[in-house]
């Protein structure tokens, strides 16, 4: 059975109390534990400390634990047993409430601004359509293929070829998604308690499968621009790592993009230490201010591993990803990957080497109608919460906005009462970091982003006191 103790409690509650019209302390303590639960940084079956232990750890009375405790216990989000201890679940059934982890749940009426992910593109129909047309000459052979659909990674390699790096089919492997092809990597080079060094902060679901497989993220912080080179040779020479996991291209929550200068020296680096470094290309498809040559220097032969995803560019219902690697490394992950599935779904992967030779006036439209929600939502947030502080990302769907305090964890509680899902600041780093911080994608359509801001500008009256004479469009001073 396992537990956790009042001080990992209390760091991972980060700063749960608001201020003023905030509401009462245990409603507070209620919503910054469900958050914790939903998001995944409270992880389920866990045992909570005693209601005496947690009240002088969070340095409240008893009275507010135990009132917390119960409207957790009555919304289906923990469950007690005699002498046991209050073990974290979550609600069973359509109306329960709260509903589901980053990505949500449909239906439960929240605007969900947890989810950096954009409906279809306009030309995914069709592309089923083709690949139906397509399958009957698949039909003969057994259909399992652990490296991937022959016809898939001959376009995969083109396209990696086209852009300045050249690529041959038996370097790629077909997955289930990036986050299959992080799983696949750390389960080939990893074993538990090896080290991995992150960007900091980062993609949620990497760090869980990081933590998830026993392994241990080793953060390096990002500065105000660019990537901490000397910070990642560092951590490479002194953590010890056998894996290094960077968002280069218009980052995760960031929105930055790694110059080739920089992906050049992280490199080097890394190959002196025998590191292997996994660049995550996800979102190589949604640059937003100028196109970019993401393959602009002398790339080792092995060493350097890419991961993309037809999830962002497309659409995640896809479920396809893949990797980029040496001939040897792909061949090593054959034979692993087997234990886990036998390859992916043909018609997916007709789908998909459909959309990669025929979309890019799809990918040129999708570009547009981000770029002009981004402007719009930079435009929402400087107008109506004039202290958060918010700079335009060169590409991706997100804002990384900077918060006048440390509330994230409470806002993210806060607005769901005000019918907006966030993802607390938190969710994408390690040990409590970024409560400053909260992350909004421009996924939505205008009007609704413009509904998102005036929700959250009250939501955030309620933690902060308002600067004087601001007020948000729908009449709440923030």
């Amino acid at each position: 059975m396992r537990r956790i103790g009042p001080a990992s409690v209390t760091r991972l509650l980060g700063a749960w109390r608001g201020e003023g019209g905030a509401g009462p302390a245990y409603r507070q303590l209620a919503d910054g534990l469900r958050l914790l639960i939903l998001d995944g940084r409270l992880p389920l079956d866990v045992v909570l400390p005693g209601e005496r232990e947690l009240a002088s750890g969070l340095e409240v009375s008893r009275t507010t634990v135990t009132a917390a405790m119960a409207r957790l216990r009555d919304d289906g989000f923990l469950e007690r047993r005699q002498g046991a201890g209050a073990r974290t679940r979550l609600p069973s059934g359509p109306g329960a409430r709260g509903g589901g982890l980053i990505a949500g749940s449909e239906g439960d009426g929240l605007i969900d601004m947890a989810s950096a992910a954009p409906p279809a593109a306009d030309a995914v129909h069709a592309a089923f359509a083709a690949a139906i047309q397509a399958l009957p000459a698949h039909l003969p052979n057994h259909g399992y293929g652990a490296i991937g659909l022959g016809v898939l990674r001959e376009v995969l390699a083109e396209r990696y070829t086209r852009r300045g790096l050249p690529t041959t089919p038996e370097q790629i492997m077909v997955t289930s998604g990036a986050q299959h092809a992080l799983a696949l990597m750390i389960r080939l080079h990893c074993g538990p308690g090896d080290r991995v060094v992150i960007d900091h902060p980062t993609y949620p679901h990497a760090i869980d499968a990081i933590q998830r497989a026993s392994c241990r993220p080793t953060p390096v912080g990002l500065p105000d621009r660019g990537w901490d080179v000397e910070g990642v040779a560092a951590a490479f020479r002194q953590a010890g790592p056998r894996l290094a996991y960077f968002i280069g291209d218009f980052h995760n929550p960031t929105g930055r993009w790694m110059s080739p200068e920089t992906r050049a020296a992280i490199a080097r680096a890394a190959a002196q230490t025998r590191t292997v470094v996994i660049l995550d290309e996800t979102l190589v498809d949604l640059w937003l201010d100028a196109p970019i040559a993401p393959y602009a220097f002398d790339e080792p032969a092995e060493g350097l591993v890419r991961v993309g995803s037809t999830g962002k560019s497309f659409w995640g219902g896809l479920r396809l990803g893949w990797i980029r690697a040496d001939a040897q490394t792909i061949q090593a992950l054959a034979p692993r990957r087997v234990s886990i599935d036998l390859g992916c779904p043909l018609v997916e992967q007709l789908a998909a080497a459909h959309l990669l030779t025929t979309d890019e006036d799809g990918l040129a439209a999708r570009r547009d109608l981000l770029r002009t929600r981004r402007d719009h939502l930079i435009g929402e947030v400087r107008r109506v919460l004039p202290d958060w502080k918010v700079a335009s990302p060169p590409g991706g769907l997100c804002l990384w906005a900077e918060l006048p305090a440390s509330v994230s964890s409470a806002l993210a509680a806060t607005s769901e009462r005000f019918g907006v899902r966030l993802a607390a600041g938190p969710r994408f780093g390690v040990d409590g970091a970024f409560e400053r911080f909260v992350r909004l994608p421009y996924t939505l359509a205008p009007d609704v982003l413009t509904d998102v801001v005036d929700r959250l500008a009250m939501a955030y009256s309620r933690l902060r006191p308002a600067p004087s004479g601001v007020r948000s469009s729908m009449g709440a001073v923030v």
